[in-house]
């Protein structure tokens, strides 16, 4: 099936429910699942580059990538493809090396074209249109894990 080498990620939908909490003082909160923090670990440890590519942004984002060792952060994206792009070229890596798992239709210009598109349960029609992997978890809820798990499985 050829190996990949770099597997990116959205943030809301895919890492989290999509819920958006703020606190009294306007401070956004984020949940995510422990879970997709193993199968993100196992991608790391398998020597798999890690990156976070996002529309939002986020404190909390960054400390959670941090906690699972993340390769990379790119938050306030206004276009993915460039970005993912730009990151291809900086690590010499092909887009046929590239897995994405991505839930609404900003994330469709990158699933498009990488080896493997993957999305949550709960993505858009659009989005699991085009995937090539639909987990059967939704997204914040294991989606990431199963995955990571798929990739190390079938692409290592």
């Amino acid at each position: 099936m050829g190996k990949i080498k770099l597997a990116a990620f959205d943030v809301d939908g895919v890492m989290t429910d999509g819920s958006i909490t703020y606190d009294e003082n306007g401070v956004e909160y984020k949940t995510f699942n422990a879970k997709d923090g193993h199968g993100l670990a196992s991608l790391n440890k398998e020597g798999i580059i890690t990156v976070i590519i996002t529309g939002r942004n986020n404190g909390t984002v960054e400390r959670r990538a941090k906690d699972v060792k993340i390769t990379e952060v790119h938050q306030g994206v206004k276009n993915k493809i460039e970005v993912l792009q730009d990151i291809l070229k900086r690590r010499n890596i092909t887009l046929e090396e590239t897995a994405y798992m991505g839930d609404d239709i900003p994330d469709i210009c990158i699933l498009e074209k990488v080896k493997l598109a993957g999305c949550p349960a709960d993505a858009v029609d659009e989005v699991k249109k085009i995937a090539g992997f639909i987990s059967q978890k939704e997204g914040g809820r294991g989606a990431v894990r199963e995955f990571c798990d798929y990739i190390l499985k079938n692409y290592k």
